[in-house]
């Protein structure tokens, strides 16, 4: 007899994130949109956990509460547990450290991937919400600092990192695809030895579609790495013949 065992408020759902505290817009394909998922996804918003506090500040003061959102998306029974910021690739061996489950805090984690794939005089492009602030602390903490790597930001630019930074209420989209493929053929001709590109920022992944046909190579992001922990978390059955 088939039987279902209960205990939890809430079922379904295979990936935990913890969301940074924000009012600018989210639109499809940030990963704090849920319609960006074609499977159920369960948020935790971490609070004071700001923008411009997480990228520019350093965060440290954040790890504890990172730390018990964590924990609390794990005792509602997700799988896997993932962040919405990059930055916060130096919290990923204290988090992991603190759970039972799988903790993947950064698309940066797929810089060692990405360069695996590529030729060894190849490197890989990271592109990030602001260069100023990523720094080697970062990819040391997901093993990606002796990757032979590009890294340029979108600062400088007109509104990415403007509106996204400064928590803005309004998002000229068209602007900041616009921002998004500045850079990134920016990175291709400056840097014609970049052979795959990881976009640092958990809101790139809404132009990484037009960043690919711009410059023609494989684009990694926090969307990439999240399906592929879904599917290991999650794996689906196939039918015998």
């Amino acid at each position: 007899m088939e039987k279902a065992i209960g205990g939890k408020n809430l079922y379904g759902h295979s990936i935990g994130i913890l969301v940074l505290e924000t009012r600018f817009p989210r639109i499809p394909g940030d990963m704090g949109n849920a319609t960006t998922w074609n499977f159920p996804v369960l948020y935790k918003v971490v609070k004071k956990a700001t923008p411009d506090r997480v990228v520019r500040m350093g965060a440290k003061c954040f790890v504890e509460p990172f730390i018990r959102a964590a924990r609390e998306l794990e005792r509602e029974g997700v799988r896997a547990i993932t962040t919405n910021c990059g930055f916060l690739a130096v919290f990923q061996k204290r988090i992991a450290a603190s759970l039972q489950v799988p903790v993947f805090t950064s698309s940066l984690m797929q810089v060692p991937l990405a360069y695996s794939m590529l030729r060894p005089s190849q490197k890989v492009g990271i592109i990030t919400i602001d260069s100023r602030s990523l720094a080697k602390r970062h990819l040391e903490a997901v093993g990606a600092a002796q990757v032979p790597h590009v890294i340029l930001g979108t600062e400088k630019e007109r509104e990415f990192s403007r509106a996204i930074l400064g928590d803005e209420l309004e998002l000229d989209v068209e602007q900041s695809r616009q921002d998004l493929i500045r850079v990134a053929r920016r990175m291709k001709t400056d840097h014609p030895d970049v052979g795959a590109i990881v976009l640092e920022c958990t809101n790139m992944p809404p132009y990484a579609a037009e960043i690919q046909r711009a410059v023609r190579l494989p684009v990694f992001d926090i969307y990439t790495l999240v399906l592929m922990v879904h599917h290991a978390v999650a794996r689906r059955d196939f039918p015998s013949e």
